[in-house]
């Protein structure tokens, strides 16, 4: 087995595993409809980071690529993987019943947990860009750097902001960003 066949299948580990907590933190809400009170803009955002992870594991076919692997790059890429399944966590904790099984105030009650893990996943994606090669980051447009800075900012702002129409506009600015830049990364409208 090649090194890049062993990290595909670590990452391929991790990312699983957050997907299954998002399916089965929705499913849940499916099957057991009056034990708590769903709350749309945290299953937006559940949402999203389904589209971030989707996002993230088609992307990362790119490591094959990268030649001299080190442990510290792996080690890295671990560390990069385990925040995307923190934010499943999050969103999904084993219950909400010291939330009065309301997925709203639980929500609220972790968002500088959840926007404050969500800043670091953009961080985290400049350095996996790097980690890829100076001539691999330089080809990325204006626009990658602007965005993941963009986003940065706002979930930072998120962490102590209260307001349930600001988080409401902004997973719903994050879901359509996100949707309109997987299109034109990938080039789905040409």
């Amino acid at each position: 087995m090649d090194v890049f066949s062993h990290i595909k299948s670590v990452i391929g580990i991790i990312l699983g595993l957050s997907i299954a907590k998002l399916l089965q933190g929705t499913v849940k809400l499916v099957q057991h409809p009056g034990r708590t009170k769903p709350y749309w803009v945290h299953l937006a955002w559940a949402l999203y980071i389904f589209l971030l992870l989707t996002h993230f594991w088609w992307w990362e076919y790119r490591l094959k690529d990268l030649s001299g692997w080190t442990f510290q790059a792996y080690f890295f890429i671990i560390l990069f993987i385990t925040m995307y399944f923190t934010l499943c966590a999050l969103l999904f904790p084993d219950d909400v019943k010291d939330y009065d099984d309301q997925w709203s105030e639980y929500f609220y009650s972790r968002k500088k947990w959840f926007f404050g893990v969500l800043a670091a996943t953009f961080v985290a994606d400049i350095l996996d860009t790097l980690l890829k090669g100076n001539d691999y980051f330089l080809k990325a447009t204006w626009e990658y750097p602007v965005r993941n800075s963009v986003h940065f900012v706002l979930c930072i702002v998120a962490m102590f902001v209260s307001s349930r129409k600001f988080h409401s506009a902004l997973v719903i600015l994050f879901i359509l960003y996100e949707l309109s830049y997987i299109l034109r990364l990938f080039d789905f409208l040409t």
